[in-house]
């Protein structure tokens, strides 16, 4: 499955659209299909399997990748970045589960294209929350909706309507519109007070947290992430995935499409997701006692 094996972009007026005609070739999978391929791949790790399911769902990459074709990115490396999360699909798709393949495809498309151009966006790293990561994929659309198109900063009342809206910060909405007005250069001069100038730079205040405090927050979080993990060993494969879409997805998978996904009614679901946050939590909450107890041990 490797990339220099699937049509690329060529540069140059009429690429897309050359690339478009290229992957229109290759054949649509009937459900069947789809599933003896995925079986096959899954079993005996054929690969030849993995590359028709990989080429007959590049046309769903590309149609994903057209909506994220505003941030100013050659759109050749957004679809080759939604190749590999298709690719990364393909590798954990589990066709016993019984959705297809393109359900499941969509969410590593979308992460695979939405981290790459969080990367690429700006020097100054943009955003690592799931709020802020929701603030500045939906921020041009409200801006849209709201009618401030032009450069510069929100109106007070634009800024108080995307914070109420995002279920963010005003403050972050103010923030994250000025970093999507681009990267300015910190020796770009300015004057600040009559009489004084100078450049970007000299102006800047770090108000950062310190190092210590950094390694300590960073420290916590490891270890929430290790506890975390080790308590979805907890779940069966249906519990986990409910789970993990309805409580750690960044968009939450609605009721009904997980009720479709395992052809159950969507109180059922809704069961299953309090039933598998409650064993994490108790599974948390053992090892947090466990650890504490051999902390004790070793202080004492």
């Amino acid at each position: 499955m490797a990339r220099n094996n699937l049509p690329s972009i060529t540069a140059g007026e009429g690429g897309l659209n050359r690339y478009l005609d290229e992957i229109r070739k290759f054949p649509m999978l009937e459900p069947q299909q789809e599933y003896m391929l995925a079986k096959r791949y899954a079993e005996h790790g054929d690969r030849d399997a993995a590359h028709k399911l990989v080429t007959s769902h590049l046309r769903l990459v590309a149609k994903i990748a057209m909506g994220y074709r505003g941030y100013g990115l050659p759109i050749g490396e957004v679809v080759s970045e939604g190749n590999v999360g298709l690719m990364q699909a393909v590798k954990k798709f589990d066709p016993e589960r019984g959705f297809r393949l393109a359900t499941y495809a969509m969410w590593w498309i979308k992460a695979s294209i939405q981290e790459y151009i969080l990367r690429s966006w700006s020097l100054v790293k943009m955003g690592t929350t799931a709020n802020q990561k929701r603030l500045f994929f939906n921020l041009r659309r409200l801006k849209g909706k709201l009618q401030a198109v032009e450069d510069g900063d929100l109106r007070p009342d634009q800024v108080k309507e995307i914070a109420t809206t995002l279920k963010v910060s005003e403050e972050e909405v103010v923030s994250m519109n000025r970093r999507l007005s681009g990267d300015a250069s910190l020796n770009a001069p300015i004057r600040a007070t009559e009489g004084e100038s100078g450049q970007w730079q000299d102006w800047l205040v770090d108000d950062s947290e310190s190092q210590e405090q950094v390694l300590v927050e960073q420290d916590e979080l490891d270890t929430r992430r290790r506890m975390l993990s080790k308590a979805m060993g907890v779940l069966n494969d249906r519990e986990r995935r409910i789970f993990e879409a309805r409580r750690l997805a960044e968009d939450p998978v609605t009721l009904e499409e997980l009720s479709s996904e395992f052809d159950i009614s969507r109180e059922r679901v809704r069961q299953i997701e309090v039933r598998a946050f409650e064993k994490v939590q108790e599974s948390v909450r053992k090892e947090a006692i466990a650890q504490a107890q051999a902390l004790r041990v070793v202080d004492a």
